[in-house]
């Protein structure tokens, strides 16, 4: 039986002067009270009360326990919720993994704001293209764009996000516009190469099912910037996250084609490991991103 509540239930027990009392007050029947007692009296080897059928008093020993117990408990409470304060703030070192324009653009940023509100955290980013492992090289969270699979991993969604094949008009008035996903053969597609994480190709749906087409085109590379830059020159199409180009669609720069095709959702998300209590650091983070993506116009926004 749990030591802490036979000393709560014996306290509970001369505070209220009888079985009856103290069990409403603890929700359990009298019965559980006097076996709780007795089995305190039990392990100490000594008799607590004096109990008759008309009253309860507490014996010389009882009496010397109860100064005990009240500043034990009190030591305990207070322990309790000191512990839980200090979950509900957010304290000590952040550690966060982002991609590295994904983060330049929309991570790094917000960090002044959030150590405004949250003075007892340091933040510390590292901002790759390489997917960490969270648990080996001790990060407390990752912003990833796309799915995660690990089942030792919590996804949560930040903000809706797609990728879409883009161009700009100036390219589709040269060039035709493509009306399914395998006439990309016909065009110049800027594509990632096997340095920047996409060997599959580009991806696509077609009657709920998903396929990917392999891609060519006369320029490669493992940053997005520079595919994106160069998409938006009119060298070719680029498939490209909505997050990076929501402002270029807003104004007309670029268009999008195929989107009848697009694939499953992208979306940007914070992950971390599975563990039995979330540190207050990390879900105040993750709500903090949250409001600052959710701001109306703020994809649009130059930055």
């Amino acid at each position: 039986m749990d030591r802490y509540t036979q000393l709560e239930t014996f306290v509970r027990v001369a505070d209220k002067g009888s079985f009856a009392a103290a069990a409403a007050a603890e929700g359990v029947t009298p019965v559980v009270v006097g076996r709780r007692l007795d089995a305190l009296e039990a392990r100490l080897g000594v008799q607590l009360f004096h109990r008759s059928t008309r009253r309860l008093t507490l014996t010389e020993a009882g009496e010397g326990f109860l100064a005990r117990c009240r500043p034990l408990l009190a030591d305990w409470i207070e322990a309790e919720n000191a512990a839980s304060a200090a979950r509900q703030q957010a304290h000590g070192q952040l550690r966060v993994s982002a991609p590295a324009a994904f983060g330049r653009s929309h991570v790094a940023p917000h960090a002044t704001g959030f150590l405004a509100r949250h003075p007892g955290v340091r933040l510390s980013f590292n901002l790759t293209e390489r997917v960490v492992d969270l648990v080996q090289e001790g990060y407390d969270l990752a912003i990833r764009v796309g799915e995660v699979f690990d089942p030792n991993y919590v996804a949560i969604r930040l903000h809706p996000n797609r990728r879409v094949v883009c161009g700009t008009p100036g390219y589709f008035a040269r060039h035709g516009v493509p009306a399914a996903p395998e006439e990309l053969a016909e065009h110049n597609c800027l594509a990632f190469n096997a340095e920047g994480g996409q060997p599959r190709g580009w991806h696509f749906q077609r009657d709920g099912r998903d396929f990917s087409v392999r891609v060519q085109g006369d320029l490669d590379c493992n940053d997005g910037e520079a595919l994106q830059r160069w998409v938006l020159e009119g060298r070719g199409l680029g498939w490209r996250s909505t997050w990076e180009i929501q402002r270029e669609l807003a104004r007309g720069e670029l268009v999008t084609v195929l989107d009848d095709y697009a694939g499953p959702p992208c979306d940007i998300q914070a992950v971390y490991p599975q563990q039995s209590w979330l540190p207050a650091k990390v879900r105040c983070f993750i709500d903090y991103l949250k409001t600052v993506y959710a701001v109306p116009g703020y994809w649009d926004a130059e930055r």
